[in-house]
């Protein structure tokens, strides 16, 4: 069983961390790439955000919940990789709850982002917010590198 729940917490990371690189270098790229406006190509990214947020935190859990049922003790929720995954989990749910909220009522009111003058306060305000969440997951993927590594660094200790 130790060796199955160990697997659940590879594999709830490597989802998370997948699916972070591949939105990040593939389909927020493409999309802006291919689709003829940019509204459209950030209602594309803004609704595959949302889904890979709540993905992630959901594979954050998976990993914790694997990790406590491996060790059947809290203590091994302060080890790095997992002080790590609760970093990516928080930093995650801000993105999601605070920024991504903003940015999507900002949408609302401005109409078109495409169309809108490029000085206008709402714009400014959504660029910035832009700039957060971009920021916030920048942190999320290097607490997932760095989560990672500390898994299989644990390994490698412990044989």
């Amino acid at each position: 069983m130790t060796l199955f729940f160990r697997f659940l917490e590879f594999l709830g990371l490597g989802f998370w961390l997948g699916s972070d690189v591949f939105l990040s270098f593939v389909v927020a790229p493409g999309a802006f790439h291919v689709l003829a406006s940019r509204d459209q190509a950030g209602a594309i990214v803004g609704y595959s955000l949302t889904r890979m947020h709540l993905g992630g935190i959901l594979c954050g859990v998976v990993f914790l919940l694997a990790r406590l049922l491996r060790t059947q003790t809290l203590a091994s929720y302060t080890t790095a990789s997992a002080l790590c995954v609760f970093a990516m989990i928080a930093l995650t749910a801000i993105s999601q709850y605070t920024v991504s909220t903003k940015m999507a009522a900002l949408r609302l009111q401005i109409g078109s982002i495409q169309a809108t003058e490029s000085g206008n306060p709402l714009l400014a305000e959504f660029t910035r917010l832009h700039g957060i969440s971009v920021a916030l997951e920048s942190g999320v993927l290097l607490a997932g590198f760095a989560a990672m590594y500390l898994l299989v660094r644990e390994i490698s200790v412990a044989n």
